[in-house]
């Protein structure tokens, strides 16, 4: 079975470590998002290509969901007693590796596509993994900015990390994404997929992200394999993160209904053929698009892949509909 999923960082990667637990088999393509990066101290930082290497590697921080398990941060804290920022994000002294890694393999020509494979090649994370596009594509939020006293935009990572997506956001922009194509791979994959899953990832900065990309929409309304979503929206709030911010931004209820809505039925040119909702939102429709109710929240490897399952067997209850 030929599997894709389309990722942001935390949510994502646990939902894809409950799919290969229940399909070891499966050969899975990863298609990453690439808008949170950022450079900093001269470092290509790539958040989420890292969190789920990490994740399905094996090395990923358990407490903390990103960076490395057993980090240190030695470097950061020298940084700042030299009077060097940003003090809000915290590169850690094994993470350092990856992103010294990254630099200089983009610095000598490399596409990001190739760097992420030969960092791949360590970790071996039982997944092809892929950027959305080896383009520069960062996303930028429109705020008030107190330190400037101006509307002007800022990069995502300030927003989400120093503000805490507090700031109200005019307006979510991936810069870049309008001249950018997929990475080598990525309409391949999903052209030649069984099963398309978008994880409970955030709507807007992580699939949105992806979306934004010239080809690939066009590549998931094309492909012959049905698309299932779940929903990162229980109860009216996002499992985890700030993603109601991010929705309000964008004119968006913060609903597992309206995040369906959002992404639409590919029978009206959204992307979807089934959705996945909480046990709560058992009288929810999306129009054109199979709804079904289940437990969402990823507590334990157990219920992660009970999870993953039941995505995999609603693609199947889709094509089996005649839907896709």
């Amino acid at each position: 079975m030929r599997i894709v999923a389309l990722a942001g960082g935390i949510g994502g990667s646990r939902f894809l470590r409950g799919l290969i637990a229940t399909e070891p088999e499966a050969d899975i393509t990863v298609i990453a998002n690439t808008g949170d990066d950022l450079t900093l101290h001269g470092l290509r930082v790539c958040p989420d290509l890292d969190t789920i290497m990490y994740t399905l590697g094996g090395g990923i921080s358990a407490e903390r969901g990103w960076g490395r398990e057993g980090e240190t941060f030695v470097v950061r804290d020298e940084l700042a007693a030299y009077g060097l920022g940003p003090a809000w994000f915290g590169l850690g002294d094994k993470d350092l590796a990856t992103h010294l890694v990254r630099t200089q393999g983009l610095d000598a020509g490399e596409p990001l596509s190739a760097v992420t494979a030969a960092l791949c090649a360590r970790w071996q994370p039982g997944v092809t993994l892929l950027p959305m596009t080896d383009s520069r594509v960062e996303t930028h939020v429109v705020v008030d900015n107190p330190e400037s006293g101006r509307r002007e935009a800022i990069h995502f990572q300030e927003w989400w990390i120093k503000h805490r997506a507090e700031l109200h956001a005019y307006a979510i922009v991936p810069v870049g994404a309008e001249t950018a194509r997929p990475a080598p791979g990525v309409a391949e994959a999903i052209e030649a997929a069984d099963i398309v899953v978008l994880p409970p990832s955030n709507p807007v900065v992580s699939i949105g992200s992806i979306l934004s990309v010239p080809g690939i929409k066009d590549a998931l309304r094309a492909a012959a394999a049905p698309v299932v979503g779940v929903s990162p929206i229980v109860g009216g709030a996002p499992v985890r993160g700030m993603a109601d911010a991010c929705l309000t931004a964008i004119g968006v209820e913060t609903s597992a209904a309206a995040v369906g809505r959002h992404y639409g039925s590919r029978d009206d040119d959204g992307i979807l053929d089934g959705w996945l909702v909480a046990p709560d939102e058992t009288d929810l429709a999306v129009p054109g698009v199979t709804v079904r109710a289940v437990p969402l929240l990823m507590t334990d490897a157990e219920t992660t892949a009970a999870l993953a399952r039941i995505a995999l067997d609603l693609a199947h209850d889709v094509r089996a509909a005649g839907r896709a």
